[in-house]
């Protein structure tokens, strides 16, 4: 096996190693689990008082996600920054994943809501940081015309060994008063797992992947802190000579917003506004991580054939659709929640992961950290617009349907933009050639 397929391989185990914590926890099981601990916090009233304002229980969910993606969009464009400075993306992976790590298993000792807000404010941006550093070694490890391939099988790879522990995680749930322990018990423990795999498998990436760039030395009487602020400063500068990729980045913030916040929806949406048994909701959500690996790479090939720019639009036409049927008052049964589960994960990991490929093209050599930490403020649980769109929307109104009808706006807009995005010209401009066809 040659080297680069041998890197390929250990930076696919990455996704394997995170989506654990995407799905078990910002997923599935830490917005219900939140959300329980702020209902009884928050009495008959179901308002809590949060610093003046009384929030209803249902949005706080949603406005931390929010609250979370702010402090990464302040402290990823730095990461990204120290990080292709000097040869300190691996170094960074490993500490940011092991933080994240460390943070999701002391979700085994969650009892109140603000702890709970704190432990997820510090796993969440741990695990932004440490997906922007792990997305700056695709275009190391793969060349023009493999790069679809190789993002989309690093996605299919993460659907699987996040559905694989999110199914032994159900299967503790539903069998915990058999084992002697109540449903909060057996549910901080599957929080904790994630933690503990996340932990576990990063060892192989970590051992494989290689430092690459010349090893730069900090200026005299500067830190990394200093060196990044500068760099990243040069980087936001130099940006402005590359529109495409700029205009495909505002794109993929607008409609990865909505898929991001669709996932918020689905943790609660089952349950709260369907009043399905959470078991329902699970397997919902376990079906969409199972059905994504072949359409993860149904996409790629779908991309083979009409481009991955047009393959991207297509997925955000079904998005749109999708929402707009929740709207109209579709979905109210089981089934239907297991169709739409379905459509929603053949759709989403191709669509995101020829995104990541297409974003790859369009950014300079040797700054590629810096860009990826740009595009990973919109990526894995670090929106802020949608959710916050999504908490004003509970806020005010209480139904799921008319937040829906909100996100469809994100895919909407997003299909727009990308349009009008050139990706010939902007590879050309950031001086990389696309694969022939």
């Amino acid at each position: 096996m040659n080297s680069r397929r041998r890197e390929q391989r250990a930076w696919y185990v990455y996704d394997w190693a995170n989506s654990a914590f995407s799905t078990t926890v910002v997923s599935v099981l830490f917005g219900p689990y939140l959300t329980e601990l702020v209902r009884v916090a928050a009495g008959p009233s179901g308002r809590l008082e949060i610093i003046g304002f009384a929030i209803d229980y249902r949005a706080v969910w949603a406005w931390l996600i929010a609250l979370s993606a702010v402090t990464q969009a302040l402290a990823m464009p730095l990461v990204g920054a120290i990080a292709d400075y000097g040869r300190l993306k691996k170094p960074l992976l490993g500490a940011t994943a092991y933080v994240g790590a460390g943070a999701t298993v002391g979700m085994y000792w969650l009892d109140h809501w603000v702890l709970g807000c704190v432990l997820f404010l510090v796993a969440n941006l741990a695990f932004g940081s440490s997906v922007l550093l792990y997305n700056a070694f695709l275009p190391e490890i793969s060349g023009a015309a493999e790069r679809d391939a190789v993002s989309s099988k690093g996605w299919a790879l993460g659907y699987a060994g996040g559905g694989l522990l999110l199914a032994l995680n159900l299967l503790l749930l539903t069998r915990a008063q058999g084992l002697g322990m109540s449903q909060a018990q057996a549910a901080r423990i599957n929080l904790a797992s994630a933690g503990v795999w996340w932990a576990i498998f990063t060892v192989i990436p970590l051992a494989v992947l290689r430092s690459r760039g010349p090893n730069k030395n900090l200026p005299a009487g500067q830190g990394y802190l200093t060196t990044g602020v500068r760099q990243l400063r040069q980087t936001l500068k130099g940006a402005r000579r590359l529109p495409d990729t700029l205009r495909f980045l505002i794109a993929y913030l607008v409609y990865n917003d909505g898929i991001q916040t669709v996932l918020a929806l689905a943790a609660l949406f089952p349950g709260v506004e369907l009043k399905l048994e959470y078991s329902a909701v699970a397997g919902s959500f376990l079906l969409s991580q199972v059905v994504g690996i072949p359409g993860a790479i149904a996409f790629q090939h779908i991309a083979g054939r009409m481009g991955n720019k047009r393959s991207v639009m297509l997925a955000l036409v079904v998005w749109t659709l999708a929402m707009l049927y929740v709207f109209a008052g579709g979905v109210r049964t089981a089934t239907e929640l297991y169709l739409l589960a379905a459509l929603v994960g053949f759709i989403m990991g191709g669509s995101q992961a020829l995104s990541r490929s297409i974003f790859s093209f369009l950014i300079p050599n040797g700054e590629e950290a810096e860009y990826f930490s740009l595009y990973e403020v919109s990526d894995k649980g670090s929106s802020v617009l949608g959710p916050a769109v999504l908490a004003l929307v509970l806020d005010a109104t209480g139904s799921f349907r008319i937040g829906a009808l909100a996100i469809a706006v994100f895919f909407v807009v997003g299909f727009g933009i990308l349009a009008r995005m050139n990706l010939p010209r902007g590879a050309a401009t950031a001086g990389n050639e696309l694969p022939p066809g």
